[in-house]
């Protein structure tokens, strides 16, 4: 972090993601696991550059309490992690491909893609934990878009996605497998963020990549039943300085909200241009900015 613009809060420098950072380092060795997820507001357009600014960072253990597809993790392919999410079904998917990766390969390889099946395994949710795990991948890679969204009643409700979409991506490509070989040995863990960061400390990473908040009053829904608040906002602030002030190097990606500069003071964040891949058709998706904050305890 660069403490001479710290008087300038309000022009952080530039990123556009068809470019390089050049604070960071970009030379990074070819380390990647692709991620066996699509998931919303995923990082994977720039998870090898964070990745690559984590690594002379990393001492000790690698944290990432807000998991969802896991991008950075599966870039990084830390030595010690801590995985979490609040969402069960999520971290469930996680541990069973740790554990039991042939059994769900071999569930899902069984299951027909038509639209009939899909709303079928949709509106059935199995107590099984083998049968969750193979229902979550199945949708995930049938629904349209690969969008991962529960209703107020935490009912899944992304409608069919047609096409070429279909899990055999998982088995035939490998992601799975890989998958399975990284996280071996990694603590999976169903948690709230702040009980995650407050296990960090010197030598310790953690990248933080919330749901985003566009204003105090008006925030995104989570990917679950439930908002992440103004006030959620708050504690993650209040969390990662404090982690930063035990030594830990934090992350923290959001939205581009000027409420957010109070929050993370004295550090300022770099704005990332990535362009939207939600709409099908290139020529309609729109040009999406986010924050980055740095954390750096060296430089407090």
């Amino acid at each position: 972090m660069d403490t001479n613009n710290l008087a300038m809060p309000h022009y952080p420098r530039y990123f556009d993601g068809n470019y390089s950072i050049n604070q960071f380092n970009t030379s990074f060795p070819e380390r990647r696991i692709k991620p066996f997820l699509k998931w919303p507001g995923g990082k994977r357009w720039i998870a090898g550059t964070l990745a690559s600014t984590i690594v002379p960072r990393l001492k000790n253990r690698y944290y990432e309490p807000f998991l969802g597809g896991g991008a950075v993790f599966f870039s990084l392919c830390p030595k010690e992690a801590t995985l979490s999410d609040i969402n069960v079904d999520l971290i469930n998917v996680y541990k069973l491909i740790q554990n039991k990766s042939e059994e769900i390969i071999e569930g899902l390889k069984i299951l027909p893609v038509n639209k009939e099946i899909y709303y079928f395994i949709r509106i059935n949710e199995p107590e099984d934990p083998i049968e969750r795990a193979i229902r979550f991948l199945y949708l995930n890679r049938t629904a349209f878009g690969g969008i991962y969204r529960l209703n107020l009643m935490g009912k899944f409700n992304v409608p069919y996605g047609g096409g070429n979409r279909t899990p055999e991506v998982l088995w035939r490509n490998g992601l799975i497998n890989n998958a399975a070989r990284i996280l071996q040995g990694k603590e999976l863990l169903v948690s709230d963020f702040e009980e995650i960061l407050n296990k960090s400390g010197a030598g310790d990473v953690v990248y933080c990549d919330p749901t985003y908040t566009t204003s105090q009053n008006n925030c995104f829904i989570r990917y679950n039943e439930r908002n992440f608040s103004w006030n959620d906002q708050k504690r993650l602030a209040a969390s990662a300085m404090n982690a930063c002030k035990r030594g830990a190097y934090i992350l923290v990606s959001n939205a581009c909200f000027e409420g957010f500069y109070d929050l993370y003071k004295p550090f300022t964040p770099q704005v990332l241009t990535r362009k939207s891949l939600v709409s099908r058709i290139s020529e309609s998706r729109r040009y999406v900015t986010e924050y980055l904050f740095e954390l750096d305890p060296e430089s407090i």
